[in-house]
């Protein structure tokens, strides 16, 4: 299949089945230290290579200078897609689900539980290295 040079891939250029099963997924952009996703609605057997249907939004993980990741979605269509059928990958679900579009993913709850923990560790480990003392100060 030969595109226009105009066009780029997420533009919507793929193929179209009515009947297929659609998922609605992340697919990798930028390049290796910096990557950067959009997310597309695809025919769920297709790998990212191949032209997505419709692009939806996009996902910046890399943290920016005030320390956020940068998410875009066109919810519209989102509820579209999902009322038509299409299944959501699991990263983008937990996207979703911290948007308040879905229910929060189990998968957030268990890196929030994780990082409350290592957060706790560390501040009784430095609380710990605070009180004990110092072999200078005698």
């Amino acid at each position: 299949m030969s595109l226009p040079a105009a066009l780029h891939l997420a533009s919507g250029t793929g193929k179209f089945y009515e009947r297929s099963a659609k998922i609605i997924r992340l697919v990798k952009y930028g390049c290796t230290n910096r990557p950067f996703f959009h997310i597309v609605v695809m025919e769920r057997r297709h790998n990212q290579h191949q032209p997505p249907i419709e692009q939806l939004g996009s996902y910046d993980p890399m943290p920016n200078q005030y320390n956020q990741k940068l998410v875009s979605m066109n919810v519209e269509r989102i509820r579209f897609w999902i009322g038509s059928g299409a299944h959501i990958s699991d990263p983008v679900a937990e996207l979703l689900g911290l948007s308040g579009l879905l229910p929060v993913h189990p998968r957030s709850y268990i890196q929030a539980w994780r990082r409350r923990a290592q957060l706790a560790k560390e501040a009784e480990e430095k609380a710990a290295a605070d009180a004990a003392p110092s072999p200078d100060k005698e």
